[in-house]
């Protein structure tokens, strides 16, 4: 199943204030691994920069004005989440708020909020009266975030991408059960494989010492051997 990890960086708290977005980042996963398809891109949020934003994503003015507007992204981006994969995100609440905000400005049909999948709720299920912050749940699971100096929104996605697969329980999710190989999008389907009995059985590998050794044993026990309920 393919799913989006996906971040955003604003220059505010609200897009009811006129805040906007500067910067997504996008990690393609399919079955639950990276399939080395991301998303990036910067944007000039035609408003200045406020102070505490530019301490936190370390984004200026100067820099983000060479940079284009959401309108001409949009389509792009569009294209690369699609209309049905789930997108995974941290506090989704607020990256949701803002890319429909967006969205509506460029008059483009807004993100279902059913396709949100908050890993800041999961963790605060999973792990009751615990933080639950992205740096938090780094140090819980020994993910290596030292590169985290400002936020940047693929960075953070990279990050989130791991921690979701702890907080599905662990980078092997389904322990190698699949009853088929993953494939990425764009490759043929595969033949539907289903385990077979095998067309002759294996040769026994006791020795007939051992065979014979094991029946003195079980005779030594007597009735009670457990052995003797599994017998045809």
């Amino acid at each position: 199943m393919r799913a989006i990890v996906l971040d955003t960086e604003t220059t505010g708290f609200e897009p009811s204030e006129g805040h906007r977005i500067v910067e997504i980042g996008a990690i393609e996963l399919f079955n639950d691994l990276p399939t080395g398809r991301n998303y990036h891109q910067y944007i000039n949020p035609e408003r200045a920069m406020p102070k505490e934003a530019f301490e936190v994503h370390g984004l200026g003015d100067e820099f983000l004005r060479n940079q284009p507007r959401f309108a001409e992204i949009a389509p792009g981006f569009l294209e690369f989440i699609g209309t049905e994969a789930p997108l995974i995100i941290h506090n989704a609440a607020f990256d949701m708020k803002f890319l429909n905000a967006e969205l509506e400005w460029a008059k483009h049909t807004q993100i279902k909020a059913e396709r949100a999948l908050d890993t800041l709720l999961i963790a605060r299920r999973r792990f009751p009266g615990s933080p639950a912050s992205l740096d938090a749940l780094c140090r819980r699971f020994g993910i290596d975030n030292s590169g985290r100096e400002k936020h940047g929104a693929l960075l953070d996605s990279e990050i989130l991408a791991e921690v979701y697969l702890e907080l599905i329980g662990g980078r092997q999710p389904d322990f190698g059960l699949a009853t088929g190989p993953a494939r990425a999008p764009g490759q043929p389907a595969q033949p539907d494989w289903r385990p077979r009995p095998r067309p002759a059985p294996l040769p026994p590998r006791l020795t007939p010492e051992e065979s014979a050794a094991h029946e003195a044993f079980v005779a030594a026990i007597g009735e009670v051997a457990i052995w003797r309920r599994y017998q045809d």
